[in-house]
């Protein structure tokens, strides 16, 4: 009977020991929850006000300054609903450089709304990686270009605030219209074929310097008035690589600013003078704003070879671990030996085919009617344009 009491005994004491530990227990998670509760409240999920600071476009290119700030109650658009951010968290500002292929993108700028845009996938990124402080216009976002569709890019910089712990943030002032900022790169690749490089570097060397592009570009007369650019080098190179058939070659452009198809048109113009279609000459005819204030209709060269090859800035250093710069080297290799592999099937079926005969009295090419850009139908001027653009103006009114 003292055994059997001492054995109860000794069960009570377990069960009230495991009692006290759950009543300590259920008092944390009180206090756990009334600490979330108090974040809650703070919260701005699912509020429709303001709406239109989420949504509006990013209209500015210019790089800003970077510094740390502590995040103050803003929203960011996430998955088609406002998300709040906690007012404790960081923030800085940092540039990113970005590689693109933009065969499958339309164009850099997500403001068409036609996805997928290289800007759109950029943001779906940061916001799965949960690094978004808010709206494009509150995280102060920039770039420093904008490509059409179809065009690549190798380093093409943005600059907007994140989420970020390190304090000791010294990304210096980026600025596109500043002294920090030096030029834009491009280059676009092509096939030498029967192309006269000499007559196109001719022509080529005549693009230096500032001049007005206006019968270079796709004109812009509602956003543009300025079409003077300053270029600085223009070169014509061999690209040191060769197929069965032909060998590439690379026009290297390098400028402050350029204007909306302004590389894609220039190189149309090289190309006709290549093909012994036009003159260097021509490149006067078109830059001189007083013979030729309207621009002959052309057609612009492909935007397939076109890369944006970098944003150069003063003494601006990009960083990147070694873990993911080899990632990067290691998978764009593989990208690169599975488009030989589709290449030397094209050669395996050339190889196939049998070539004709040439006709001894046909002519080896036959030369295209051509109508020289100084005989052809014309676009509005600028002056028209714009004087266009304020009667649309004044009777919307």
């Amino acid at each position: 009977m003292a055994a059997a009491a001492a054995g109860g005994d000794g069960e009570a004491a377990v069960m009230r020991a495991e009692v006290a530990a759950l009543r300590l227990r259920v008092q944390e998670l009180e206090r756990e929850n009334q600490r979330l509760g108090k974040i809650a409240s703070r919260c701005t999920c699912g509020s429709s006000k303001d709406d239109s600071a989420a949504s509006s476009p990013v209209v500015s290119e210019s790089l800003s300054s970077s510094k740390q700030e502590p995040q103050k109650n803003v929203k960011s658009h996430c998955r088609g609903c406002q998300v709040g951010v906690v007012s404790h968290c960081p923030k800085r500002l940092i540039a990113l450089k970005i590689m693109y292929f933009g065969q499958r993108f339309y164009g850099f700028a997500s403001e068409a709304h036609t996805e997928p845009t290289v800007e759109s996938e950029i943001f779906k990124a940061l916001e799965r990686a949960k690094l978004l402080v808010g709206s494009r216009k509150e995280s102060c976002y920039s770039r420093c270009g904008r490509t059409d569709k179809g065009v690549s890019a190798t380093g093409q910089v943005i600059s907007l605030f994140l989420r970020s712990n390190i304090k000791d943030a010294k990304l210096d002032v980026l600025d596109n219209k500043s002294g920090d900022f030096l030029a834009r790169e491009y280059k676009y690749l092509f096939w030498k074929g029967d192309l006269n490089i000499s007559e196109m570097q001719k022509a080529a060397v005549k693009f230096i310097g500032e001049h007005d592009y206006r019968n270079f570009c796709k004109m812009d007369a509602a956003n543009v008035s300025n079409y003077r650019r300053h270029i600085t080098d223009f070169n014509i190179s061999a690209y040191d690589q060769r197929s069965n058939y032909d060998e590439l070659w690379a026009i290297t452009i390098k400028g402050s600013a350029f204007l909306w198809h302004q590389v894609r048109c220039m190189v149309a113009v090289l190309f006709l003078i290549g093909q012994g279609l036009e003159t260097p000459c021509i490149v006067d005819s078109l830059l001189d704003i007083t013979k030729t204030p309207r621009k002959p209709q052309y057609k612009m060269a492909s935007e397939i070879p076109l890369i944006l090859r970098s944003c150069l800035f003063d003494e601006v250093n990009f960083m990147c671990s070694s873990e993911a710069s080899q990632a990067l080297i290691e998978h764009l290799k593989d990208e690169y030996h599975q488009y030989m592999l589709q290449a030397a099937i094209f050669c395996e079926a050339l190889s196939c085919l049998c070539s004709p005969e040439p006709d001894p009295f046909e002519p080896r090419h036959k030369k295209r009617n051509h109508i020289p850009l100084m005989s052809r139908q014309t676009e509005p001027s600028y002056e028209e344009r714009i004087a266009k653009v304020k009667t649309k103006s004044a009777g919307s009114v």
